[in-house]
């Protein structure tokens, strides 16, 4: 038994189409009980705060969100009793705003992107709510070091983790969980991922996209750039067709921003795949004709290239879009 909601974050590692020679498995965040990775930052940041003393039961908080991170607070609110602002740019979808009020969050909408989103935040705290401040609070990252990086090391069964893809919004995923990773695996490649549209990583200058939770149009404090090896973008429509496939090849049901990290992990998996290795089966494959064995004619586990990658959150937060028509 749980003794809280609060005690049930985590989430699979999954494995997906991957090419010959090479296994893709994927982060499945939208088994964290408010749906997204972002459930990890959430309750962290709430955490330090009180352990610091600069928060208590029944204070308001605010913060600016493009959705999944004003979700997972609005859960950890309504959990500890806390008042909750959000603030968010109009354009994302409705079903953000209806779990967000469903858990009791205020929801303030604002003409704009996330820029402007953190400027009316600040106009609140200032008005006298407090601020957890994804974007430059180190618990943000620290929660997915602690959680993220170290469920895949366990998740990964001795494997080496040759590439690590995530998308960056905040930067806390790919800083925290990639510090993790590289202090597990040294040699581990370190890949960002942004729209195609708004790559400030890429160009150095922010653009216009429509994705939703990835490419803030900013860089984010809480973004560690030393760790990143190399950045790769992907269009939007290419990332919503990515998603169709998921769901309808796989049976798997994410939002933009993993189909996005989708693309970029086949990408790597491809350039490190060893064509002339057959990667055994993951013990225990669910079509698997018999248990499965973790060596084969073809090589060991071990010996395969693995490349994991996030996925961020659900489907069903973007079927108003039309995404998955």
């Amino acid at each position: 038994m749980k003794g809280s909601i609060l005690d049930t974050i985590g989430s699979p590692l999954v494995q997906v189409d991957s090419p010959e020679g090479a296994t893709v498995a994927a982060k499945v965040e939208s088994f964290n009980p408010g749906g997204s990775a972002k459930d990890r930052p959430a309750v962290q940041m709430i955490r330090s705060a009180e352990r610091d003393g600069e928060i208590e039961p029944g204070d308001w908080l605010v913060e600016p969100t493009s959705g999944n991170t004003g979700i997972g607070l609005a859960l950890v609110c309504a959990a500890r009793g806390y008042d909750l602002t959000i603030v968010m740019p109009a354009d994302k979808s409705a079903e953000r705003r209806r779990i967000m009020a469903a858990y009791g969050a205020e929801l303030e909408l604002i003409d704009g992107d996330m820029t402007d989103a953190r400027k009316r935040a600040d106009e609140l705290e200032a008005d006298g709510a407090t601020q957890l401040g994804q974007f430059d609070n180190p618990a943000n990252p620290d929660a997915h070091y602690r959680t993220t990086g170290e469920e895949i090391v366990e998740q990964v069964d001795e494997r080496e983790v040759d590439a690590f893809v995530a998308g960056v919004g905040t930067g806390g995923t790919i800083s925290g969980t990639g510090r993790r990773l590289r202090e597990e695996f040294p040699d581990v490649e370190i890949t960002a991922v942004e729209p195609a549209r708004n790559p400030i990583l890429s160009t150095g200058e922010p653009g216009s996209d429509e994705f939703q939770g990835m490419g803030p149009g900013f860089v984010s404090e809480n973004l560690d750039r030393d760790l990143i090896d190399r950045v790769e973008t992907v269009k939007l429509e290419d990332a919503e067709d990515e998603c169709l496939r998921l769901a309808r090849e796989e049976g798997v049901l994410v939002g933009q921003s993993s189909g996005a990290t989708s693309l970029a992990a086949q990408r790597i998996a491809r350039e490190i795949a060893d064509p002339d290795l057959e990667c055994p089966e993951v013990p225990g494959a669910f079509d698997s004709p018999q248990p499965a064995s973790p060596e084969t004619d073809g090589g060991e586990l071990e010996d395969c290239p693995l490349v994991v990658t996030v996925f961020w959150d659900s489907g069903e937060r973007y079927l108003s879009t039309g995404l998955f028509d």
